[in-house]
C-alpha cells in the first residue's frame, strides 16, 4: 500500500478521536457598573469567536443598555422596581459605604457593612424571583436550549438558573466578603499567613503581627460576619426547586466542577497610550480607574489617592 493511503487511512482513524469546535449559546447573568464592563469583555470575545450570547437583563437596568448596537443579544424581564429606584438604590448604598462608614470603629463599621450587604442582597433577591417566578420567560429560556450560564457572584441567581435549565455554571467573578462564598462553597484554600483577606486592607507581603491581624480577621468573617441571610435565601432556593437545598450548596456544585481562566490579549487603544507605556522604563507603569465611584469621591480622598500614588516608582496614567 502506498504512502499515500496509509495517510488517509490514519486521518480518518484520527477523526474518529476528534471533533471539531463547535459553537455553544450562553446565558448571561450580569451585576451592574464596574462588574458589567468587565464581564462585557470577556462577551465581546465569544461572540468574536461565534458563540451566542443573551444577557438576561432588568427593565430596571442602569448600565446594561440593551439599546446600544451590539451582537450580543439581550432578554429583557419586568423587574419590581422602576430605573430611577434602582439607581438611587445603589447611589444610596455607595454614599453609606464612602461617607458614612467610622474607620476608628471595627465593630461599628462590619456592622454596618452587614447591613449594607444585607440590604444590598434583598434586592438582589427579589430580582432573582422577577426571573425564575415568571413562568412565561422561564419556558423561554427553557426552550432556547442554552449550553451554559455565565454568571457574576455578587449577585446570586446564576447557580440557581443552571439548576432549573440543568445546564452548567461559569462564575465570571471570585470575590466577597472574607471569601465566604469561596470558602463554603468551593473549598477555597486560603492560608491565613499568605492570603490576606478581603476588607483587612492588608497586602500579600504581612509582617508577623499583620498576620496576627489577619488570623483575627479570619475568625471574624468564620464566625460573626454574614454576608448574606443565608437562611432567607436557602429558603427561597428551596421553595423554587421543591426540595431541600441551601445557597452554597449549589454554588459548591459548581465551583467544584468549573474552572475557566479567560486570557485577553493586551491592545492598546491608542498610539498615545502605547507611547506611554514604551516610555515607562524598567520600573513599568500602572492604570488607575474608580470606575463609577469617581462620581462620589471627595476632593480629601482624591488627594490622598494622588499622594501615594506619587510615591511609587510605576509611571501611572
Amino acid at each position: 500500500m502506498s504512502m499515500k493511503w496509509i495517510s488517509v487511512l490514519l486521518l480518518l482513524q484520527l477523526s474518529c478521536y476528534f471533533s471539531s469546535g463547535s459553537c455553544g449559546k450562553v446565558l448571561v447573568w450580569p451585576t451592574e457598573y464596574s462588574h458589567w464592563i468587565n464581564v462585557k469583555t470577556i462577551l465581546d470575545e465569544l461572540v468574536q469567536r461565534g458563540h451566542e450570547v443573551t444577557v438576561l437583563t432588568s427593565s430596571a437596568s442602569i448600565l446594561v443598555d440593551p439599546n446600544k448596537l451590539s451582537a450580543i443579544k439581550f432578554e429583557i424581564y419586568s423587574a419590581h422596581l422602576s430605573r430611577g429606584d434602582f439607581e438611587a438604590f445603589f447611589i444610596k448604598l455607595l454614599n453609606i459605604l464612602i461617607y458614612d462608614m467610622p474607620k476608628d470603629s471595627f465593630w461599628t463599621y462590619f456592622s454596618l457593612m452587614q447591613e449594607f450587604f444585607w440590604e444590598f442582597y434583598e434586592c438582589a433577591q427579589k430580582l432573582c424571583k422577577d426571573v425564575v417566578l415568571n413562568k412565561k420567560l422561564m419556558t423561554k429560556l427553557q426552550e432556547s436550549k442554552f449550553d451554559l450560564v455565565l454568571a457574576d457572584t455578587i449577585i446570586p441567581c446564576g447557580e440557581l438558573l443552571a439548576e432549573l435549565l440543568k445546564i452548567p455554571l461559569v462564575y465570571s467573578l471570585r470575590f466577597s466578603p472574607g471569601y465566604a462564598f469561596e470558602k463554603h462553597s468551593g473549598g477555597l484554600p486560603l492560608p491565613p499567613s499568605y492570603v490576606p483577606v478581603i476588607l483587612s486592607e492588608l497586602t500579600d507581603q504581612m509582617t508577623f503581627m499583620e498576620r496576627v491581624k489577619n488570623m483575627l480577621y479570619v475568625l471574624y468573617f468564620d464566625f460573626w460576619f454574614q454576608t448574606i441571610n443565608e437562611k432567607s435565601w436557602d429558603q427561597f432556593y428551596s421553595e423554587v426547586l421543591g426540595r431541600p437545598t441551601t445557597l452554597y450548596e449549589l454554588m459548591r456544585k459548581w465551583c467544584l466542577l468549573c474552572c475557566f481562566s479567560f486570557l485577553m490579549e493586551l491592545t492598546f487603544s491608542s498610539q498615545e497610550m502605547e507611547e506611554f507605556v514604551q516610555s515607562s522604563g524598567e520600573n513599568g507603569i500602572v492604570v488607575f480607574s474608580l470606575g463609577s465611584m469617581v462620581n462620589n469621591m471627595t476632593e480629601e480622598r482624591a488627594n490622598v489617592i494622588a499622594s501615594a500614588l506619587a510615591q511609587i516608582p510605576q509611571k501611572v496614567r
